[in-house]
Formats: structure tokens, sequence, C-alpha cells
């Protein structure tokens, strides 16, 4: 008798981002690989935005590496409205924001797989009360694994600001976080390019301590704008450790001017969809 081979079985239907209108426009800051300055970027530009007088939102989507806490300033557990059994988030710097760091012990390691994870951006989506905003930015964990794919699937992204450093290793793998996005039909709004250089506090000289024109070199290779170029400041190693981001401790620096002109960058290219502060 003639064996039938066995019919696959369907794929399940991906999960249909739940539309959040209150969450405003939902930008996520990514990279492909740690260590190139994303959690800096991420701070600075929710603070920036709500320096130019919008309501912001941040999500530190980082689980393995929960560093918001440590650089807004804060290390408060965030309180539980029980009429509503929903987490108020922390407000620093005039940014609402939660974390995983401030609900676990400090040396507790996140030993978790990844449906964990997905779970823990859900409730940082739908659990907190954040009331009305008009930018949540997310902090993104490097790379391209569960916690992007859960909070593509989650919500609808609005935009996404891909960070790297100028070396080419940096920038490889920033390439690959270009295209996740492209692939799940998230608009990514430009590059960045952190610690493009080392400005001399004596003469004033820039010197290229990571090499130099990735950022650029992938911006143009994508066909995409390079929305900033941030050099290497000490004020903001020295902020991230204080809780004090370099655009509102010291907004003169070299520094400040690019991350402020990235969050005006960012409202520009959001514009179009909505009618929001600038």
């Amino acid at each position: 008798m003639e064996e039938r081979a066995a019919t696959p079985a369907p794929r399940a239907a991906a999960p249909k981002p739940v539309e959040r209108p209150h969450l405003g426009r939902v930008v996520a800051v990514s990279s492909g690989k740690g260590g190139v300055g994303k959690s800096t970027v991420a701070v600075n530009l929710a603070v920036a935005l709500a320096l130019r007088g919008a309501r912001v939102g941040l999500i530190d989507a980082d689980i393995y590496g929960p560093n918001l806490p440590r650089m807004l300033g804060v290390n408060t557990p965030p309180p539980i409205d029980p009429k509503i059994n929903k987490i108020i988030p922390i407000e620093a710097h005039g940014v609402k924001f939660i974390s995983l760091g401030l609900l676990v012990e400090r040396d507790q390691p996140a030993i978790w797989r990844g449906p964990i994870v997905m779970k823990i951006i859900g409730q940082f989506l739908s659990d907190v009360a954040w009331g009305t905003l008009d930018y949540l930015v997310v902090d993104m964990p490097p790379g391209t694994g569960d916690a992007q794919l859960s909070l593509v699937q989650s919500t609808p992204v609005h935009g996404a600001v891909i960070v790297t450093t100028p070396q080419e290793v940096a920038v490889g793998d920033a390439l690959r976080g270009v295209k996740m996005f492209e692939r799940v039909e998230v608009p990514v709004l430009g590059i960045v390019e952190n610690m493009s250089y080392f400005e001399c506090p004596h003469c004033g000289k820039p010197s290229t301590l990571f090499g130099s024109g990735g950022g650029e070199r992938l911006a143009r290779e994508l066909g995409l704008p390079l929305l900033a170029r941030v050099p290497f400041h000490p004020r903001i190693l020295a902020g991230g450790d204080t809780g004090e981001p370099v655009v509102a401790a010291e907004p003169a620096a070299a520094a400040s001017k690019a991350l402020l002109g990235l969050a005006e960058k960012v409202t520009e290219a959001l514009r179009p969809a909505a009618a929001l502060p600038g």
C-alpha cells in the first residue's frame, strides 16, 4: 500500500499588535551589539523629548542588563495603584519610566528563557499606568532576539533608531538590526553614530578613538539619514553613573547638542503621522 507524505501542520498566525493610542508614538532604540551606548542614547533622547514639552515614557526592555534606574538616578520600587491594579511608573527628569531593575534585587541574575522575557515586555506595556503619552521610548537589548519580536507583536512600533559606533564590527551588527526591523515592517528612522570622536578639552581638536565614518557609511548604504554623531564626552559617562543625563546636566556640551538635535529629528520624522508637541 502506497504511503502518503504527512501534510505539514499550518503555521500559527503571528499575534496582531494591540493598538494603544494612549502610548503615543512608540520608538525603539536598538543596536546590533552591546557596548555602543544604546541605553545612553535612549535615556537622553527621552529626556530631550521631555525638554521639548512632550509627555514621554521610557521602558527598559533590556531585561538582562536593566541599567536605566542608575542612569536616571532612581532606585525606588514603583508603587501599585490598588484601584486599577497597575504599576505607577517612576518619574525622573520629566520622564515616566519602568525597569526590571526597579523590581528585582540588584544582584539577582535574569536567567530567563524567551517566553518570560516576552511576558515581561507585554506587562510593561499593559500593566503600567502610563496615562496619556506623546512618545514611548523603548530601550531594547542588543541583538535581534525575543525582546524585539515581543515588542513588535505587542504594539505598533512607529519607528526604530539604530545606534552604532564607528568601528566596522559594530556597523556590521547594526546592519543586521536594521534588516530585522525592516523585515517586521517597522520604519527605521535612521542611524546614530555614538562615540564618533573625542573633543580635546584643551585645544578643541577631534580625535577618532574608534575609527571614523562607519555610521555615515551605513546610513548611506541603506539610504537612511544619519540622525546624529555623538562625541565621546566624559560628562556622559559621569552622568550615567550619577543619574544626571547629559542633555539636562550640561546642555551646551557638543554631545548634548547632538542628542537634542536627535530629539528634534525624531519629532520631525514622526510628525506627519500625528500632531504632537514639537
